[in-house]
């Protein structure tokens, strides 16, 4: 890999490559993507002379990104690297090796009137779809097809779905219940491959470790521990799939932008995402217009 200025000896001093393996639980792109962006900063700030994460305090870090808005990266580009220094931070002090996280307070520029971020067909093929890993237990491939499943299909939020019990679903009639925000309680419909999804993980749904102590357990997703699945699994989930860092919460805009584009009505869309408050769910109406400038400039010859 190219390093370009930082050399093999001051890198070392990042600890880099220390941090690129603590990341078990994520995907290579991911990985791929972190160990970039980290290296990117190392290299940015060996140039001004800063010997290792000691010497970087927040200031600094705002001057890097706005060195990255002077070579007019894109705010989703920028604000991928503000991630992967926050983590990269945060596992340094976890490590005991700074003392602060100089990231804790710092913006990354975000994109023009907070538009939520859309899945491409690519993207989206590939979380659902990709082949499994040779050495993937079978239950946990089948639990992760379904939670996807269910979050894209669905567009229920991530807490909803950790929420969830076995007696939720009504996998005859395609749907669930969910427990929204304020315990609200609404009835979301199921896709076919969800469904199918669904049932293949109730099928191996014993193969995963179970506890003693969680013999009554009644959640129906649960992790590696046998507990009940928690969002930052769900997150782990997306890191091991995706192909670049992406958040549960992006297939339920995805869901949300899908529906609209094909001529789905407003107040329906607002009541299978359980928002009290039409203007929550008219964002969405925006990112559809912009989706549809995008797709017309890039194909109308004379646009």
């Amino acid at each position: 890999m190219n390093i370009g200025r930082v050399g093999t000896v001051r890198l070392m001093a990042w600890l880099v490559d220390d941090f690129v393996a603590s990341l078990t639980a994520s995907s290579q792109n991911t990985v791929d993507a972190y160990r970039r962006d980290v290296t990117s900063f190392a290299d940015w700030a060996g140039r001004l002379g800063l010997d290792g994460p000691e010497t970087v305090d927040r200031r600094m870090l705002r001057r890097y990104l706005a060195f990255l808005t002077t070579k007019q990266l894109a705010r989703r580009t920028i604000a991928r690297q503000a991630s992967g220094l926050r983590r990269y931070f945060d596992w340094l002090r976890r490590r005991g090796i700074i003392t602060a996280d100089p990231t804790v307070g710092l913006s990354a520029p975000s994109d023009p009137g907070r538009l939520p971020r859309v899945l491409d067909a690519t993207e989206l093929d590939h979380l659902l779809d990709a082949a499994a890993p040779e050495d993937e237990p079978v239950w946990r491939r089948l639990r992760d097809d379904a939670v996807l499943e269910l979050l894209y299909g669905s567009g229920v939020r991530v807490s909803e779905l950790c929420s969830l019990d076995v007696d939720s679903l009504d996998l005859r009639a395609g749907a669930a219940r969910v427990w929204g925000k304020g315990s609200k309680q609404r009835r979301v419909p199921l896709t076919e491959p969800a469904v199918d999804a669904l049932r293949g993980w109730l099928r191996h749904r014993d193969e995963a470790p179970t506890p003693v102590d969680a013999v009554t357990e009644t959640a129906l997703f649960v992790n590696g521990r046998g507990r009940r699945l928690t969002p930052r699994d769900v997150r782990r989930i997306l890191d091991r799939r995706s192909t670049e860092p992406t958040h549960p919460h992006a297939l339920r805009h995805t869901f949300a932008t899908h529906l609209l584009d094909h001529g789905a009505d407003l107040r329906v869309v607002q009541e299978l995402l359980g928002h009290s408050d039409v203007a929550t769910t008219q964002r969405y109406t925006h990112v559809s217009k912009e989706r549809l400038k995008t797709v017309y400039r890039a194909t109308h010859p004379r646009a």
